[in-house]
């Protein structure tokens, strides 16, 4: 893990409060971990979109911003493919798909196990050294 996302990860205040762990970071890619809790499904018994979009968010925040420059997001799409549910354990994996200038593109792939819950494509800018 890079020092810049070290130090963005022992102050990122949500990532703590979710119980979210680094399992990778470095080169453009991240993975991030995190168990589904009873406060986090909707009224439908499933976990709530935006708890998967955060995941899959702090993946995506953490792989943009390993090569060391303050990097944030420009933009991003989710697409939900499956419900998750209590005590699930997620994992969002980030890859880069390209960096041009100060912009990049990275997908991010959310899953329990082996199956799919959802696909997010996030686009950076780079604001800082």
């Amino acid at each position: 893990m890079s020092d810049g996302v070290a130090r963005m990860r022992a102050s990122d205040r949500v990532a703590d409060a979710l119980g979210m762990h680094v399992a990778e970071c470095g080169g453009g890619r991240a993975r991030v971990r995190m168990r589904i809790g009873p406060d986090m499904v909707n009224g439908h018994g499933i976990a709530h979109g935006g708890y998967v979009f955060l995941l899959a968010d702090t993946a995506f925040a953490y792989a943009c911003n390993s090569y060391g420059p303050v990097t944030v997001a420009a933009g991003a799409q989710i697409e939900f493919v499956a419900p998750a549910a209590t005590g699930d354990m997620l994992e969002a994996t980030a890859s880069e798909v390209a960096r041009f200038g100060r912009s990049g593109i990275y997908d991010v792939s959310v899953r329990r196990g082996d199956d799919l819950i959802a696909e997010f494509r996030g686009r950076s800018r780079t604001i800082g050294a």
